[in-house]
Formats: structure tokens, sequence, C-alpha cells
């Protein structure tokens, strides 16, 4: 047993010396980092206040709305102010500021987004019936508020959108991702998305920085509405390098739609699988045409061939 603690000391030892090369990942920095479960929790609260029927907490022992909202949106303002404050500083024009000014603007921030929620909430009461009207599975829309990935990625993703639109650095990235990592469905926070938005099964969706998705767009899962290349790394930062897609625009599953000067024009529909690098114009319908499918049989397995050949076996999907 002694020996076991001594070779774990020796270990402690070499991992804690591995530390000391001055790396970005040997940065030990706790109280200048963001607290990515605060954020976490910040998430889960304000749904509880977009949703307030539906996701109540049940630490608060108390009864009426007014009261619960009251505690909610003070745990949220106050969790709030204490994260923003923190990484303001990942900002340039704030790192000679003193504390106290950055205390000021992170507590101005976060009310800037407190009052935003009236905007989110009228934003995702439209996506919720476009889900419902969408989708001839849904139950109704308690199932959608309670079960569906699309809906509560396109959730995160208005909040944290207004956070990025208040220059807010990694919060709403990490939001966002927090999304990704229970869902499947990657949208950044900085994709502007309109109203009845609605993502049908979800998994597998990649959404850039950039791209604009107009109102009463449908898109399924495996879509990637992403850049042409991202070669040029740091120099392609603030440039238009994700499509626009237009109202009323329906893309299925496992399209990719490429490049910041791509347009998919209203009313148009995206095919399965179909790889686009070039404006689509308004009501086109874009489909793969002659998919070759080959079926080949082994011998050794014990499969009835029936009336098909292998040399017959070539059937084309439009």
């Amino acid at each position: 047993m002694h020996k076991l603690e001594d070779r774990v000391n020796d270990l402690t030892r070499n991992i804690i010396g591995d530390f000391e090369e001055n790396r970005t990942i040997d940065e030990v920095k706790i109280y200048d980092h963001p607290d990515d479960e605060a954020i976490k929790e910040i998430v889960g609260s304000l749904r509880k206040i977009i949703f307030p029927g539906y996701f109540r907490n049940k630490d608060y022992r108390v009864y009426t709305l007014r009261n619960n909202m009251g505690m909610l949106i003070e745990d949220v303002v106050f969790k709030l102010i204490k994260q923003i404050s923190i990484v303001l500083r990942y900002n340039e024009k704030y790192v000679k500021l003193s504390e106290n000014e950055i205390n000021i603007r992170a507590e101005e921030i976060t009310f800037d987004f407190m009052n935003k929620l009236p905007k989110i909430r009228a934003f995702i009461e439209t996506d919720v019936q476009a889900a419902y009207d969408g989708d001839p599975a849904a139950f109704n829309k308690d199932e959608i508020i309670y079960s569906y990935p699309g809906l509560y990625a396109i959730l995160v993703n208005r909040i944290a959108h207004e956070l990025f639109l208040l220059g807010v650095p990694l919060i709403p990235r990490i939001m966002t991702e927090y999304a990704h990592s229970k869902t499947g469905i990657d949208i950044h926070p900085g994709a502007t998305i309109g109203k009845y938005f609605f993502i049908d099964h979800g998994t597998g969706i990649v959404v850039g920085e950039t791209t604009i998705i107009g109102n009463n767009v449908k898109i399924y899962q495996g879509v990637t509405l992403g850049a042409l290349s991202t070669r040029g790394g740091q120099s392609l930062k603030n440039k238009k390098r994700h499509p626009t897609i237009e109202d009323n625009v329906t893309i299925y599953s496992g399209a990719s739609i490429l490049g910041g000067d791509t347009v998919v024009g209203r009313g148009a529909v995206i095919g399965g699988n179909a790889f686009i690098t070039k404006s689509v114009p308004e009501g086109a319908k874009v489909s793969i045409k002659n998919q070759e499918l080959r079926y080949k049989y082994d011998a050794s397995l014990p499969v009835e061939k029936k009336d098909f050949d292998e040399e017959e076996s070539w059937f084309y999907v439009i």
C-alpha cells in the first residue's frame, strides 16, 4: 500500500511539473475564466423564464408567478453579471478598465440582454408553431416544448445570439456548444435566424457564424450551412463566409450549402444530399439525378437472390 502511495505522489509531481511549460493549456486562472457550469445553469433558468408554465424551479418554495419569476430573474442577473465581468477582459477595449468599471459595464449588458427576453419569447412562440404545423408526428405543442431537440437548439441560439450582438465574448459560444452536446445540432451564436424556424430531427446540422436564415425556413437532419473554405484562418474573421437562406425555403437531409455569396432564393426546395456552392433562384427545386445503387451477392451467404441478377442489379433513384 505504501509503495502505491509513493507511486501516486511521484506521478502527481510529474504531472504538476508538466504544468510549468508556459503553454496555453498550462494557465491556472480559476477566477479569470468563465464558469461553464454557471453558464449552463443560466441557460436552464432562462428556459424556465421563457416557458414559465412548463419548467418551474422546484427549489423555490413559492407558488405565485410573480414571486417565482422575481427569484429566477434575480438569480440570472446575479450570475450573468459575474460571468460577463470575467469574460469582458477578453475584449481588448475593456482590458484597461478598472474592476469597478468592468462591473458597471457587465451590469449594463446584463440588463440590456434581459430586456430582450420578450423579443426572444415572441420568436420562440413562432418556432413552436412552425414545428407543430410542419410535423404531422407532433402530438401537441407540449410535446414539442418538452422533447424536440430542434426547438431546444433554436432556443439556446436565440438566447446566445442576443448576447453575441451585445459583444459578450465566450459565453454565447459556451451556450450553443452546450446545446450542441445535448442535441447534435451545431448553430453558431452569430447566425441570424428569422421567425417560424423549424428543425426536423436535427442531428448533424451545422449552421455557420455568418449564416442568415429568413422566415418560415425548414431544415432536416445532416444539413450543413457552411463555408467554402477556412484555409484563410483568422484572415477570414468578420467576412461573410456562410450562405443566406431566404424566406419559405425547405432543405432536406444531408444537403450542404456553402459560401458567403451563395443565396438560396425565396421558396426554393433543396433535395437531400445536394451539394450547392452557387446561388439558387427563387422557387427552384434542386435535386440529385441518377444516383446509382449497386447490389452484389456473396455465394457463401444463404440469401435467396430471387429475380435479381448481379448484372441487372443497377437502378436509379431520382
